[in-house]
C-alpha cells in the first residue's frame, strides 16, 4: 500500500510530527500578527523546519531498511525466541538461552520466573549481555547492507514493544472481525479483548488509526440493534474499547471522535448484559477524562441510559455508572442535561436510602448549582436527609458535600430555613461543622449561620 505520510505508521513519530506542525503554525501566526519579522522568529521557524526535515529523512531511511530486511533471510540464531525478530540487544538468561533484552525483560516483569524456551525455573533474573552474538549480528548487518541503528528502530517501538509479529496478528484479527462468519467474529473479538488487557502493544496498535476502531466495532454495526445480536460478541467488543481507551489521551481522543463509538456505547448501556453495561459505563468514564470528550459525549444523549443504569442499582454496575456521570458533569453544560434526564430524583432516592452515599452525594453537590435541582430536592424532602448526613456521617467528605448542597438550598429557598433552624437549635449540627469540618465545609456552614442570624434579626426588627 502506498504511503502518503512519512509518519503514518509510527505512533511516536506521528506525535512528534504533530508537535512540529503546531510549532510552525504558531510561528506563522506570530508572523502575521507582527509588523515585521524578528530575527528570533525566523530562527525558530528555521529550527522547526530543519527538525521536521530530519525526522522525515530518518523515517524514510527506516522504511527503506525495513523493506530490505524483509527480503533478506535472517540467520535463526540471530532471532529472539520471543519476538521472532532480529535481536537488537542480545542478552543471556540464567538458563543459558539468548533473548532480545526488551522482550525478555517484558517476560520477567509479567511475573514469569522460567525460561520461555526451556521452561527451566530460573535461579535468578540477572541478564548478561551476549557480546559475541551482538558482534556477529553487527557484522551480518554490514554484509547485507543494513545499518544496525536503522533496523533497530524499524523493528520495534522501545516503550510499547510492537513487533512485526504483533502487527501481523493484529491485522489478522481485524480481518476476522470483518468476516461474515459469526464464529470468526466472536473468536477474533475475544482474542483482541485478551490481548488489549494483557499488554500495551495492542492498545497502541489500535491508536494508530481511527479505521482500526471502526474495524473493531464493525460486527456490532453489521448486526445493528437487532434483538438477536450476540451478547458475548457485544461484551467483548465493548470491553476491548475500554482497554484501548485506557492506554493514553491520544487513544481516548481517537476512540471518542470515531462516529460509531458513542452510539454503540449508548446501545450497550440500554440493551447489553450487566457486564457489558458496566464496561460501557467504564468506557464513558475513561473517555471523559479529556475535557474535549466531555462535551462531545454529553450532547449525545448518553446521560439518560447512565442514569437508568444507576437507578436499577446493580452492584456490579452502579459505581461505573456513577463515575461516568460524575466525570461528565464536571463540564457545566452537562449538569443541566443530567438534571433534565432525572438525575436528581434517582440520586435523592438512593442517598435517602443510604446507598452509595459517598459517590452519589458528590454528583448531587455538582448538580445543585442548577436551579431545577434545588427545586426538585425541596420536593423530595432533601433537607431532612442532608441534615441527617451532616449530623451523623463519620466521613468528612460526605459532611462537606451535604453542607454544600444545604448552603445552596438555604440561599435559594427561604421556605427551608425553618427546618434548618430547628436542626441547629436541637443538635447544633451546623455550628459544630463550622468548627470541625473541612475548610470548605466550614465556609459553607458559616455562610448558613450568617444567613439564619440575619433572618432572625430582620424578624425581630419587623
Amino acid at each position: 500500500m502506498a504511503k502518503t505520510d512519512a509518519f503514518d505508521s509510527d505512533p511516536t513519530a506521528i506525535a512528534k510530527a504533530k508537535e512540529l506542525k503546531r510549532e510552525m503554525k504558531k510561528l506563522l501566526m506570530n508572523m502575521e500578527e507582527e509588523d515585521g519579522l524578528s530575527v528570533q522568529t525566523i530562527d525558530h521557524l528555521q529550527e522547526a523546519l530543519s527538525a521536521f526535515k530530519q525526522a522525515t529523512m530518518r523515517k524514510m531511511a527506516r522504511s527503506s531498511s525495513l523493506e530490505m530486511l524483509e527480503t533478506v533471510s535472517c540467520p535463526e540464531d540471530f532471532r529472539c525466541p520471543l519476538s521472532k525478530e532480529l535481536m537488537r540487544d542480545p542478552v543471556v538468561l540464567a538458563s543459558g538461552q539468548t533473548y532480545d533484552k526488551l522482550f525478555i525483560q517484558k517476560w520477567l516483569s509479567s511475573g514469569n520466573r522460567t525460561c520461555p524456551k526451556t521452561q527451566q525455573v530460573l535461579p535468578h533474573t540477572a541478564l548478561t549481555p551476549n557480546l559475541l552474538i551482538r558482534d556477529m549480528i553487527s557484522k551480518w548487518c554490514k554484509t547485507v547492507g543494513l545499518e544496525t541503528t536503522t533496523y533497530q528502530s524499524s523493528l520495534v517501538d522501545e516503550e510499547k514493544a510492537v513487533t512485526r509479529s504483533d502487527r501481523e496478528i493484529f491485522n489478522s484479527l481485524l480481518c476476522k472481525l470483518s468476516s461474515s462468519n459469526l464464529q470468526d467474529q466472536k473468536s477474533a473479538a475475544k482474542e483482541l479483548r485478551r490481548l488489549t488487557k494483557k499488554g500495551t502493544e495492542f492498545r497502541a496498535l489500535f491508536g494508530e488509526s481511527s479505521d482500526n476502531i471502526t474495524r473493531l466495532v464493525n460486527p456490532l454495526l453489521l448486526h445493528g440493534s437487532t434483538l438477536n445480536q450476540d451478547e458475548q460478541l457485544q461484551e467483548d467488543v465493548i470491553t476491548t474499547l475500554l482497554n484501548v481507551s485506557i492506554h493514553d489521551d491520544s487513544n481516548k481522543k481517537l476512540v471518542c471522535e470515531n462516529a460509531n463509538v458513542i452510539p454503540l456505547l449508548i446501545d450497550a448501556l440500554r440493551r447489553g448484559t450487566v457486564a457489558t453495561r458496566s464496561n460501557a459505563a467504564a468506557t464513558v468514564f475513561t473517555l471523559s477524562a479529556l475535557d474535549s470528550n466531555k462535551a462531545l459525549i454529553g450532547k449525545s444523549g448518553i446521560l439518560k441510559p447512565l442514569i437508568d443504569l444507576l437507578e436499577e442499582g446493580n452492584p456490579s454496575a452502579i459505581k461505573d455508572a456513577a463515575a461516568a456521570i460524575f466525570t461528565l458533569c464536571i463540564a457545566h453544560e452537562n449538569r443541566s442535561r443530567a438534571v433534565k434526564d432525572g438525575a436528581v430524583r434517582v440520586l435523592g432516592k438512593k442517598i435517602s436510602d443510604g446507598l452509595y452515599v459517598d459517590e452519589l452525594l458528590a454528583i448531587l453537590a455538582m448538580l445543585v448549582t442548577h436551579w431545577k435541582a434545588v427545586e426538585e430536592l425541596g420536593e423530595l424532602g432533601g433537607v431532612t436527609w442532608l441534615l441527617r448526613i451532616t449530623r451523623e456521617s463519620e466521613c468528612k467528605r460526605n459532611k462537606e458535600n451535604a453542607i454544600v448542597i444545604l448552603h445552596t438550598i438555604c440561599f435559594s429557598d427561604r421556605t427551608k430555613w425553618k427546618e434548618i433552624k430547628e436542626e441547629e437549635s436541637s443538635h447544633g449540627t451546623i455550628t459544630k461543622l463550622a468548627r470541625e469540618g473541612t475548610s470548605r465545609a466550614q465556609r459553607k456552614a458559616n455562610g448558613i449561620l450568617d444567613r439564619l442570624r440575619k433572618a432572625m434579626n430582620l424578624t425581630h426588627t419587623a
